[in-house]
C-alpha cells in the first residue's frame, strides 16, 4: 500500500510540478565567422529554419551573438558578444528577419502548455535522454 502510495506521488509530481527554469531555455548560438563565411559566398547554416517552443516547459528562446559583427533578430541588433532572452507567453507562429539564417528569415512555432498527462511523457524522455528530471 505504501509503494502505490509512493508511486501516486512520483505522477502526481511529474504531472503538477513546475518545470525549473534551466530546462526552459531553448539557445542558439550564432558561431563566429559566420559573416565571414557567408561574405565569401559559402552558405553556412547555423540556425534551423523552424524552432519549435512549448509554454511552460520550453518558452524562452535564446540567442548568442558569437560572431564578429552585429547580428539583427527581428527588430533587435545584437553586438559581437550580446545575448537577446525572448520568453514566449501565447501560443502562436512567429516569423522573424534573421540576419544569421542563411534565408533571412527564422520562424518560431509556440505549442501550448502541455496537459498534466503530457507533462508526465515529457519528464520522462528528458531523464531517460540525459538522467535529469525536467
Amino acid at each position: 500500500m505504501a509503494l502505490a502510495g509512493i508511486a501516486l506521488g512520483g505522477v502526481a509530481w511529474a504531472g503538477l510540478a513546475p518545470v525549473g527554469d534551466e530546462w526552459r531555455e531553448e539557445v542558439h548560438v550564432i558561431p563566429k565567422g559566420t559573416w565571414a563565411r557567408r561574405s565569401a559566398g559559402e552558405k553556412f547554416d547555423v540556425l534551423p529554419d523552424e524552432i519549435h517552443l512549448t509554454i511552460g516547459v520550453r518558452d524562452v528562446l535564446v540567442m548568442k551573438n558569437h560572431d564578429d559583427v552585429p547580428q539583427m533578430f527581428g527588430p533587435v541588433l545584437m553586438m559581437p558578444g550580446q545575448s537577446f532572452r525572448l520568453p514566449f507567453a501565447v501560443a502562436t507562429r512567429h516569423d522573424f528577419a534573421c540576419t544569421a539564417h542563411v534565408s533571412g528569415q527564422l520562424t518560431v512555432f509556440v505549442k501550448p502548455k502541455p496537459a498534466w498527462w503530457e507533462l508526465i511523457g515529457l519528464r520522462m524522455a528528458a531523464f531517460l535522454n540525459s538522467g535529469r528530471w525536467l
